[in-house]
């Protein structure tokens, strides 16, 4: 009597394996794309900065060649290393402190980016109306900020003072416009008169200050709107971030 045939079993259709990867891969693309959107810029240079040493020439070839980091402005070898991040994230609490009722009220705003440490003033709080002369407030301010700056945290930093406008231009009819003609003087004027205060009353070096008035074309907001134009009207201290950067 012959042996009845075993019936061959059968496995899932070869399509499914393709699905199943491709499945798996938009799945892993997806969360990838949530992970990194939030993550904050200073969060992110933490976490790259755990590689540090393990990227560049290996014996099998260049795997990551060292370049630009478009999203920090910074090449990836010199990526801050984590003690030096959280001083710095340390140092940005302490402003925002120092200067809480000016950021309560919207005068001050303290940020930080692929330069360093920013903290913009509205001029419209602090200046005359087109003129580069503090209001009493506004020396108030810089005097905090002074303070501030001159602490010995700040002592290997370059420190940066931008002045900006909004595209109006001056008013002939202004009582400055002999002196400042057009935004670019206001803006810089305004800067230096910045400098001068933080170098001759609290003692901060020459060599790392430095003064810019970058008039219109910086704008921060729209100027369609008054609202937009004023804060485009200010003036930005930057405490520079370093290779080397230290608080």
């Amino acid at each position: 009597m012959a042996k009845p045939k075993k019936k061959q079993k059968r496995g899932a259709a070869a399509w499914l394996l393709t699905y199943g990867d491709m499945t798996t891969l938009l799945l892993t693309f997806f969360i990838l794309m949530f992970t990194t959107a939030e993550i904050e810029g200073r969060d992110l240079q933490l976490i790259l900065s755990a590689f540090k040493g393990s990227l560049g020439m290996f014996s099998g070839g260049m795997t990551l060649s060292e370049g630009v980091l478009a999203e920090l402005g910074q090449q990836i070898e010199s990526l801050p290393a984590k003690e030096r991040g959280d001083q710095l994230a340390k140092a940005v609490e302490k402003a925002v402190s120092i200067f809480q009722p000016e950021v309560k009220s919207r005068k001050v705003k303290i940020t930080e980016d692929e330069r360093g440490i920013v903290i913009s003033l509205v001029t419209d709080a602090f200046y005359e109306s087109g003129s580069a002369e503090l209001t009493l407030e506004g020396l108030a301010v810089i005097d905090k900020m002074g303070r501030f700056l001159s602490a010995d945290d700040f002592s290997d930093n370059d420190i940066r003072v931008e002045g900006h406008t909004d595209n109006s231009p001056v008013s002939p009819e202004s009582p400055f416009y002999e002196v400042y003609p057009s935004n670019w003087e206001l803006s810089a004027a305004r800067a230096v008169k910045v400098v001068r205060i933080l170098n001759e009353d609290y003692g901060i070096s020459g060599k790392s200050l430095e003064a810019i008035g970058l008039g219109e074309h910086q704008p921060v907001e729209t100027n369609d709107i008054e609202e937009g134009r004023a804060y485009n009207r200010r003036i930005e201290i930057v405490i520079m971030r370093k290779k080397e950067f230290s608080f």
